[in-house]
């Protein structure tokens, strides 16, 4: 099991923990404080332990709490990143994978295919990003966008929890 570099999570304060975890799920803080509702032990200062306990959290919400989720985050290479919208994480996640140095056309296929996979699907293309560069990205949207609803809905969730993942193994 691997530990936290920065915090002890069972030895913090819920408001602590809220703080030090609300955007590790994208500005979603009610997966924080559920996760801390639930109980925090020493086990819980493990990377894997509290990301599996924030997960199912995550994974027990209602549908429309998750899609909630979802639509809060950005669009990659989107006008949140243009315009220095994003949180940290998500610059730095976006930037690690190159998405900063699109070209002129691939900010327009970025475009073009987040427009397309918003109208089709209600909510952003969702991808774990990190280990991934702009090329694969934007495969892995062509890939998906002829998928139907529940298996992107699907996807989108198991995305999250990776994210979520690479946000708690960064701490």
């Amino acid at each position: 099991m691997t530990q936290f570099q920065t915090c002890k999570p069972s030895q913090m304060t819920k408001a602590e923990f809220v703080e030090t975890f609300a955007d590790i799920y994208e500005h979603s803080p009610w997966v924080a404080e559920r996760t801390f509702d639930l109980g925090l032990n020493e086990r819980s200062d493990s990377i894997e332990t509290l990301h599996a306990a924030m997960s199912k959290v995550m994974l027990d919400a209602t549908p429309k709490e998750q899609l909630d989720l979802i639509n809060a985050h950005p669009d990659l290479a989107g006008k949140a990143a243009v315009n220095g919208e994003l949180t940290a994480a998500s610059t730095s996640e976006q930037a690690g994978a190159g998405i900063s140095q699109c070209s002129a056309e691939e900010f327009a296929q970025f475009t073009d295919f987040n427009e397309r996979y918003k109208a089709r699907f209600q909510f952003p293309f969702i991808m774990a990003v990190k280990g991934a560069n702009r090329h694969q990205i934007l495969a892995s949207f062509a890939e998906r966008i002829d998928n139907d609803s529940d298996t992107e809905f699907a996807t989108a969730i198991a995305q999250i929890n990776k994210i979520a993942l690479f946000r708690l193994q960064s701490m």
